[in-house]
C-alpha cells in the first residue's frame, strides 16, 4: 500500500478528532456520575441518616461548607439541591455505574425508578450519560413532566443539540408548539435544519467541566492569545495609573439565571468607591456589546453593591479597522459630584484609544 503525503495528513487528523472526542465523552461522563453520586448519597442521609435530625434544614448548607472546604467544586448549596433532583429525576443511571463506582454504593440504599411517560419512550441511561453533558442533564431536570422531557431528550439527541440550542427550544415552547402542529413532521425536520449543533470536542468552557478537571478560569476562558496579551496589559496599565483602582478578580464568573457569564476584568476604586467593570472586544462595535455590559453592570448593581458604594461602572474596549472606540457605560449614575470625580479619576478616552490601539499593533491584530 502506498501513501501520499495527504494520505499521512488526513489520518493524523483523524486520530487527533477521534482522541479528543473520547476524551470529552470521559470528562463529561466522570462529571456526570459525580454528580449523580452526590445525590445519590443525600437521598440516602435524608431517608435514614443516623443523626440527620441534627442538620435539619440546615443540612445543605452544612454540606455545602464540608464539601467547598474539601475543595470539591460547584458543591454550593443550590448546586447540592440540584444534583439531588438530577438523582430522583434519572435513577437509572444507576445500571451505568462502573463496577468501581458501584462498591461505593450504600448496602441498605437501593435505588428506586422514578415515574417515566412510558418504557417505550424512555431513552436509555447509557446513551443519556454517553451523548448528553451534565450541562444537558442538568437543563432537562428543570422540566417537570416527564413525557415532555422523553421529547427534549429525544429531540436533542437525534439533532446534536448545544447546550444554548437545548435552552432556546425549552424556553420557546417547541414542545407546545409541535402538540399544536397539524404537520408535526414538517415542525421538527424545520426545527433540526436550523438547530445549533454540539462539536466532538472537549468543552473546556463548560464551568462545570473546567471546575471539575482543576482548571483555573484564566487558563480556559479566553477567546485568543491576542485577547489574552492584551488583557495582561491592560491590568498593569489600569493598576499603574495610581488613581485608586484596586484588582479584584479576572474571568469574573457570574450566574444569572441557569447561564454563567464571564467578566474579562473587575477592580474596585477606592476613590470613587465602585467596582469598575472592564469588557475587551476584538470586534466593530455594537449594540449587543453595550447591551451585554450593561446587563453585567445592573447584575452587580443588584448583587454586589453595597451600602455606601457608589452604582458600578462598566468599561468597553472594542476595535474597528485602524481605531479604537472607547465606550463608558455610567449605569444610570445621577449624582453629579460623583460624574465629576468620575471624569477626572478614570482614564482619559485619548489615553484608552492610545493603548488599545499600540497594543493591538504589537500583536498584529489591527485591520488592515
Amino acid at each position: 500500500m502506498t501513501l501520499e503525503f495527504k494520505d499521512i495528513v488526513r489520518s493524523i487528523v483523524n486520530v487527533h478528532q477521534e482522541l479528543r472526542a473520547q476524551a470529552s465523552r470521559a470528562v463529561n461522563l466522570s462529571l456526570t456520575l459525580r454528580n449523580w453520586m452526590i445525590g445519590y448519597y443525600i437521598e440516602a442521609f435524608e431517608l435514614r441518616g443516623s443523626d440527620r435530625a441534627d442538620y435539619g434544614d440546615q443540612l445543605f448548607s452544612k454540606l455545602s461548607q464540608e464539601l467547598t472546604a474539601a475543595s470539591l467544586s460547584n458543591c454550593n448549596k443550590r448546586q447540592l439541591y440540584r444534583y439531588l433532583r438530577f438523582f430522583r429525576s434519572y435513577p437509572q443511571i444507576v445500571g451505568t455505574l462502573s463496577p468501581q463506582l458501584r462498591v461505593l454504593l450504600l448496602p441498605d440504599q437501593s435505588v428506586k425508578k422514578a415515574g417515566t411517560a412510558s418504557p417505550q419512550l424512555t431513552t436509555a441511561a447509557d446513551i443519556l450519560v454517553a451523548q448528553l453533558s451534565y450541562s444537558h442533564l442538568e437543563l432537562l431536570v428543570e422540566v417537570d413532566d416527564n413525557f415532555k422531557r422523553s421529547f427534549y431528550e429525544v429531540e436533542c439527541l437525534r439533532g446534536h443539540w448545544t447546550v444554548r440550542e437545548l435552552r432556546r427550544q425549552i424556553f420557546s415552547l417547541y414542545y407546545e408548539r409541535s402538540g399544536l402542529s397539524t404537520d408535526k413532521n414538517k415542525l421538527a425536520a424545520h426545527v433540526q435544519e436550523r438547530a445549533e449543533q454540539s462539536a466532538a470536542t472537549l468543552n473546556v468552557r463548560d464551568p462545570y467541566v473546567f471546575e471539575f478537571l482543576g482548571l483555573k478560569p484564566q487558563e480556559v476562558m479566553y477567546e485568543s492569545d491576542v485577547e489574552d496579551a492584551i488583557l495582561d496589559n491592560l491590568q498593569e496599565f489600569l493598576l499603574e495609573l495610581g488613581h485608586g483602582f484596586c484588582f479584584e478578580a479576572r474571568q469574573k464568573r457570574i450566574l444569572i439565571g441557569h447561564e454563567h457569564y464571564f467578566i474579562d476584568l473587575v477592580f474596585y476604586h477606592r476613590i470613587l468607591k465602585c467596582h469598575v467593570l472592564v469588557e475587551l472586544k476584538l470586534a466593530e462595535f455594537s449594540h449587543e456589546n453595550i447591551g451585554q455590559l450593561n446587563t453585567y453592570v445592573s447584575w452587580y448593581k443588584k448583587n454586589v453593591m453595597l451600602e455606601g458604594d457608589n452604582p458600578p461602572i462598566g468599561i468597553l474596549l472594542c476595535t474597528r479597522k485602524k481605531q479604537s472606540l472607547v465606550e463608558f457605560a455610567l449605569a444610570g449614575m445621577d449624582n453629579h459630584l460623583f460624574v465629576s470625580k468620575y471624569q477626572l479619576e478614570l482614564p482619559k478616552r485619548e489615553a484608552m484609544e492610545v493603548f488599545l490601539a499600540e497594543k493591538l499593533r504589537e500583536a498584529g491584530a489591527e485591520d488592515e
